[in-house]
């Protein structure tokens, strides 16, 4: 950058030198009737000229890669810290604004930070240039030109003053327009399958006419800034024609002062109007790095722990009067407490919102509890650093992904396991059916979502990527719900045969898939209203009773 700046400031001292060389010749060289010194000085305006045209090529390549290099530093640093913000803060922001300042707001930046480096170095130095040779040549008329300066200066000022937060509510326009594709894209099969399309084509016209408004009033604002400096510049240059005449006719300056005045004036006009472009990418790009520095200095609200290690205690998770609230919204659970053994397994039921997957969330540390202890292997999880956390624990979430890319890397993950370690995966998963089935087996690619895949296959192979490594903890979230009862209970005799040193949370609609595990948590609206094995409330508490006999008719299913 600082190298690019000196060549771009030195091409621009010789475009300044021109018009005085000019003004030199008209005066003093042609007045001699020398030829040899009239091509001598032109060919110093050749090659001033053929520097300035240099420089400017050099400089200007230079801030190409300047700007494509930084930009590429600060998405990928952006890109870095949306990738660590925590649960809480990715929900506040939102993903569709994360998603549009990696790429719009970045974009911005670009085009700003090219600008800058291009016009915003050379029409400065024209301008504060071409004022201080014009003082050389006549101050009279460069009294004329100044005059007007500070008006154009405050008429500038204000504009842009105006235009920094219309851009600033432009962006939050994008972020709707990228949140309302993103849903269109995601649910498209659920907007055909309903025949919405015509639905959704309007609520788009909507968000996207919203979006036009926006931008129409930001850059009406600012378009008001290059008429009014053209009238004022222009008014300017007329005043100092007028004074011309006059100081030409009483002998008090030459000719060729005037045409290179002239010259000057043009080159401040249009510095002045590169300034006002400069200030309307200004106005764009510093409500893009505004939007973009807001994620850059999030603090994390989750403090990880430095502990790697633990020793193994009796007591392998313990939940001790544990409540949470997400923010700005009402208690998700309140008062849990369960302990749980090496090997055991604990099932979780409850309607929609009792607060199940809130539990799988603290115990993973998407979120901090509000109050109580979470132990896992005696420890406070906030004791533990996060990749020591997460590498006891494998996971399959309610709303879990799967990446475009092939099977095998999907249950991989950028772990490094062995091909042993990944087919008694797809084993344990109750996945060999049907990946055998697929000509290219394991190396079969996936689409965004898995949307080449069944929800029974995706479950699958969700739930490879979670046994795989044999982890301490295995949480299972509603991940069996699409997998047919024979698939069921063979997934469940997989999980007693080859992971019974494993501790086990289950999480699930039906009690066929939790019935025999050792404990089972009842939870309605965020409390605890059982606790037990499934023999111990089906004896006694009577909304298990309800759900058992409306889910199953009082018959006892095998496994």
């Amino acid at each position: 950058m600082t190298i690019g700046v000196i060549i771009k400031f030195l091409g621009t001292m010789m475009e300044l030198v021109l018009p005085w060389t000019l003004a030199y010749i008209l005066d003093h060289v042609i007045p001699q009737k020398d030829p040899h010194k009239i091509l001598l000085w032109g060919g110093v305006m050749l090659l001033a000229s053929a520097f300035a045209l240099w420089a400017n090529i050099i400089a200007n390549r230079m801030v190409s890669k300047t700007a494509k290099n930084t930009t590429k530093h600060i998405r990928d640093d952006l890109f870095k810290k949306i990738s660590y913000l925590d649960t809480t803060q990715i929900e506040e922001v939102s993903v569709s604004s994360l998603v549009s300042r990696v790429t719009t707001d970045s974009y911005n930046i670009h085009l700003t930070l090219g600008v800058m480096l291009r016009m915003g170095i050379r029409a400065p130095i024209l301008l504060i240039g071409g004022i201080l040779i014009t003082t050389t040549l006549d101050p009279v008329l460069t009294l004329v030109l100044v005059a007007v300066m500070p008006i154009i200066f405050v008429v500038v000022t204000h504009i842009s003053k105006k235009g920094v937060p219309l851009f600033s509510k432009l962006q939050t326009k994008v972020d709707q327009l990228v949140l309302t594709v993103r849903e269109n894209v995601t649910g498209s099969r659920v907007i055909k399958a309903l025949s919405k399309e015509a639905y959704e084509r309007n609520r788009f016209e909507q968000v996207n006419q919203s979006l036009v408004n926006a931008e129409t009033k930001a850059n009406v604002t600012l378009a008001a800034s290059p008429a009014l400096l053209d009238l004022f510049l222009n008014l300017g240059l007329t005043l100092v024609i007028v004074v011309s005449a006059y100081r030409v006719n009483a002998g008090l300056t030459q000719p060729g002062v005037i045409v290179a005045f002239l010259t000057y004036f043009t080159i401040i006009l249009n510095a002045m109007l590169s300034i006002t472009r400069i200030f309307v990418l200004y106005s764009r790009g510093l409500a893009s790095a505004k939007r973009i520095n807001d994620v850059l200095r999030k603090k994390p609200t989750l403090v990880p722990g430095t502990l790697e290690q633990r020793k193994e205690s009796t007591t392998k998770l313990r939940f001790d009067h544990v409540t949470f609230a997400y923010p700005d919204a009402a208690t998700a659970i309140e008062d849990i407490s369960f302990n749980l053994a090496a090997g055991e397994t604990l099932g979780i039921m409850g309607a929609t919102g009792s607060g199940k997957t809130t539990i799988a969330s603290l115990i993973l540390r998407l979120y901090d509890r509000s109050s109580g202890q979470i132990l896992l292997d005696g420890q406070d999880i906030k004791h533990y650093s996060l990749d020591a956390l997460h590498q006891k624990i494998g996971a399959v979430l309610q709303k879990d992904v799967l990446f475009a890319d092939t099977i095998r890397e999907n249950i991989l993950f950028g772990r490094a396991f062995s091909e042993e370690q990944v087919q008694q995966a797809i084993d344990d998963a109750q996945a060999r059916e049907f990946i055998d089935k697929l000509a290219e087996g394991l190396d079969y690619h996936l689409e965004a979502k898995g949307q080449n895949l069944s929800g029974g296959q995706k479950q699958r192979v969700l739930l490879a990527r979670a046994l795989i490594g044999q982890p301490d903890l295995l949480i299972l979230d509603d991940s069996s719900s699409a997998l047919d009862y024979h698939t069921d209970a063979n997934l469940r005799k997989a999980l007693r045969t080859h992971f019974a040193a494993t501790t086990k949370i289950l999480i699930a609609q039906r009690i066929s898939s939790i019935q025999h595990a050792d404990k089972i948590l009842l939870l309605e609206k965020g409390k605890m209203i059982g606790y037990g094995s499934h023999e111990e409330l089906l004896a006694d508490n009577s909304t298990y009773q309800t759900i058992y006999h409306g889910q199953i008719g009082g018959a006892s299913i095998g496994e």
